[in-house]
């Protein structure tokens, strides 16, 4: 079927061959650009540096939030798109951007290839953000700066830049979310030929002329070396160096706080945040013996831990969808860990029967506190309030909201404290 011949749109097509698309609904209609530290530069330099029409950038958004740009393609120095408009034929739409020289890139890779991790992160697949910097240190801008976004359109839209062009403008900070390597490719140079360029200058440097050396001597074994800083009255031992002390507190790795996790990995860069977080924590814990950092504890023990964190925040409501079980639930486990830790825990899991039965004497004690109550394995019930004996032989009380029993508070070996 030719072009001429194709009807798109039939649905809101109204007023002829200019009727305008549809407006944008559901949940692409706010959905955000820049999912990356690589398209949220971009966006900012589009939106503050470039210094492009505000009023066109934001009709253009607006496109690309609708879907109107079917196809689009990097190549060095410029991205080609076709864009749907409000008629049958699409629009051919091309941004260009300033191309480095082979002396500007020559610069660049002398700075680059001067460091080696930024070289081992490249060759490794990765593009960190410094790599901005290094260009600045070489004299140049790798993000686009003003009068540097050209862009033209098909359209008869006489504006720059018309709201197909800013669409595709858009678009470009999905297609570095994907892949950050193209914006150098917007810069003139391929992923494999910039890696190739930095293997070579870090693989071939010039061959200093090195002296010959002079062998070092042959030395002294270490504990005749110590024998001479030995008097009588000296011990024949040294005390070893107690190890400094980690932090006052744990932190936040600052790696999670730069480079954000790979597009197509499927992994939010909050959770990765957070789990990362959580990590450094418990890290903290064994290095400052301040506790075991968890490992042995199970998968509820672990999970009402980090639950307990959670309490009062949306973050539960999320973590109990990612466990499969309810936020009420959790809401449990994490407000008996908060209260008793393990102990709670296990006493709010088991069932009647799991815990040993209550001895003659600590069911006297928990009947004196609780007159007129019923008695069911461990646990003495009266009304909305419950004791329950655990197996660390403490009594814990639990109250009744709704059909809920959450515990109520630290246990004690005294059921009437717990009164």
């Amino acid at each position: 079927m030719a072009d001429e011949d194709r009807v798109p749109w039939q649905g809101w097509r109204r007023k002829g061959e200019d009727a305008g698309l549809p407006a944008a609904k559901g949940p692409g209609s706010r959905r955000p650009f820049g999912a990356t530290w690589w398209g949220r530069a971009w966006l900012e330099a589009l939106e503050q540096r470039a210094r492009l029409d505000p009023g066109r950038l934001s009709r253009g958004r607006s496109y690309a939030r609708r879907g109107s740009v079917v196809d689009l393609t990097v190549s060095p120095g410029e991205v080609e798109a076709v864009v749907q408009g409000s008629r049958v034929t699409p629009y051919q739409v091309t941004v260009r951007i300033r191309a480095f020289s082979s002396a500007e890139w020559d610069s660049v890779l002398e700075v680059v290839s001067a460091q080696i991790g930024r070289v081992a992160a490249l060759l490794d697949g990765e593009m960190p953000p410094e790599v901005i910097d290094d260009v600045g240190d070489a004299g140049l801008e790798l993000l686009p700066g003003a009068g540097e976004v050209l862009t033209h359109c098909t359209c008869p839209d006489f504006a720059v830049p018309c709201k197909h062009s800013a669409a595709v403008c858009y678009l470009i900070a999905d297609a570095l979310d994907d892949d950050p390597f193209a914006l150098l490719l917007l810069r003139g140079r391929r992923k494999d030929e910039l890696l190739a360029a930095l293997r070579t200058r870090r693989g071939s440097p010039a061959a200093p002329v090195v002296a010959p050396r002079t062998p070092p001597p042959a030395g002294i074994p270490a504990i005749a070396a110590f024998a001479r800083h030995l008097t009588p009255e000296t011990p024949s031992t040294v005390p070893v160096p107690a190890p400094p002390r980690p932090l006052a507190a744990p932190g936040v790795p600052a790696a999670v706080r730069v480079l954000d996790p790979p597009r197509s990995s499927g992994v939010d860069v909050r959770d990765l945040v957070a789990l990362a977080t959580d990590a450094a924590r418990r890290a903290w814990e064994l290095a400052s013996g301040d506790g075991d950092g968890g490992l042995n504890l199970t998968f509820e023990q672990d999970l009402a831990r980090r639950a307990a964190k959670a309490l009062g925040t949306p973050e539960l409501a999320d973590l109990a969808h990612r466990a499969g079980i309810s936020s009420r639930q959790l809401t449990t486990w994490a407000v008996a860990w908060r209260e008793a830790g393990p102990g709670g825990l296990a006493v709010t899991l088991d069932d009647p029967v799991a815990v040993i039965p209550v001895t003659p004497d600590a069911l006297t004690e928990a009947l004196e506190a609780l007159p007129n109550a019923t008695v069911e394995a461990n646990r003495v019930a009266s009304g909305k309030l419950q004791l329950r004996l655990g197996q660390d032989n403490l009594w814990y009380r639990f109250d009744q909201h709704f059909s809920d029993w959450t515990l109520a508070g630290p246990p004690s070996p005294d059921p009437k404290d717990l009164l």
